[in-house]
């Protein structure tokens, strides 16, 4: 098993992924403290570094360039400084980032952290959730249209920030329609817009608000992912569940598959998400199955966790983990 999950590792490079989504850019304000604020009693954070890096849809993209694929992206950013280095930081990866729509009436998503030592502080969101004019919707319709023609597979990454709507819908159906795989991330509220994906992914808590299940056992479980199965017309659904691993439910009336958690040190699981959802697209546009494609999507995970802060899972380092001898695919 080992030995095909290197083989399928290999073959994502080059594999051509399209990123329709929320786009947004995560900064850290690095510092320590010292004392406590004279104003109030809170802890005054001297900022020694700054770093930027790109978020949400955008981390989706940078996962697949990681990964050796190749990636264009389309979303909506503002004219101003945060969507100009965030275009910045996509184009230094290598990321083709024509699809960026700029509006004008909008600023474009930002998440700033501030982290005293090894300890997030606080977080500080700046972002506007209204859905795109007409006009705007034009311009992020065309864009996808000219990209999905030269995509193997599209992935729709959804932060419900406003692009998720018909427009996503129209991505699906087109992508189908022209024979192209469909993977998305989606929030429960917004099921609607994604029906007939190829494969959906959900956290726990996503896949309990979707399908209305506690999940508390394997029954609840499997209640979960059929009834999401139903709702949303997808062939497959991945649910993550963190220390229990992740299951694969299918539209053709398998069993599910139970695949579980890699034993790593866990350090930080922002974006693990993004790097599941993105190695399972780039499988899909290799042409691996799901069950497989699920397998690598496992080891991708475990390698990003190790990580401190959102960050990306590289080819060397999956590769390493799956040489594992303790590794369950051994």
């Amino acid at each position: 098993m080992s030995s095909e999950l290197e083989g399928l590792l290999r073959s994502l490079a080059g594999q051509r992924v399209l990123v329709v989504g929320d786009v947004m850019l995560d900064e850290y304000l690095f510092g320590g403290v010292k004392r406590v604020s004279p104003e109030a009693p809170v802890l005054v954070v001297d900022v020694d570094r700054i770093t930027w890096a790109p978020g949400g849809a955008a981390n989706v993209a940078a996962n697949v360039r990681a990964l050796g694929g190749e990636v264009s992206i389309v979303g909506l950013i503002g004219r101003d400084d945060a969507g100009r280095r965030l275009r910045e930081q996509l184009d230094s990866m290598g990321v083709e980032t024509g699809g960026l729509i700029e509006d004008p009436s909008r600023e474009t998503t930002l998440k700033t952290r501030i982290i005293a030592g090894h300890q997030q502080v606080v977080r500080v969101d700046r972002e506007k959730r209204d859905r795109p004019d007409a006009k705007v919707a034009k311009l992020l319709s065309g864009a996808i249209t000219e990209r999905l023609a030269d995509a193997g597979a599209a992935v729709i990454s959804d932060y419900d920030k406003g692009i998720i709507g018909q427009l996503t819908q129209d991505v699906v159906n087109t992508a189908k329609s022209q024979g192209r795989k469909v993977a998305s991330n989606p929030k429960p509220k917004n099921l609607r817009w994604f029906h007939g994906v190829n494969l959906m992914t959900l956290n726990h808590p996503e896949a309990e608000a979707a399908s209305g299940e506690t999940i508390d056992d394997e029954a609840s479980l499997r209640r979960a992912g059929e009834k999401i199965l139903e709702r949303t017309g997808a062939e497959w659904v991945v649910i993550t569940r963190g220390a229990q691993g992740m299951s694969v439910f299918g539209a053709n009336g398998c069993p599910p598959e139970h695949i579980p958690v890699l034993p790593v040190e866990v350090f930080d699981v922002a974006g693990a998400g993004d790097t599941v959802v993105s190695t399972l697209t780039l499988a899909l546009a290799a042409g691996a199955d799901v069950i497989s494609a699920a397998r690598l999507a496992n080891f991708a995970g475990a390698s990003v966790v190790r990580k401190l802060g959102v960050a990306q899972a590289v080819p060397a380092e999956i590769a390493h983990l799956i040489r594992e001898p303790d590794n369950p695919e051994s």
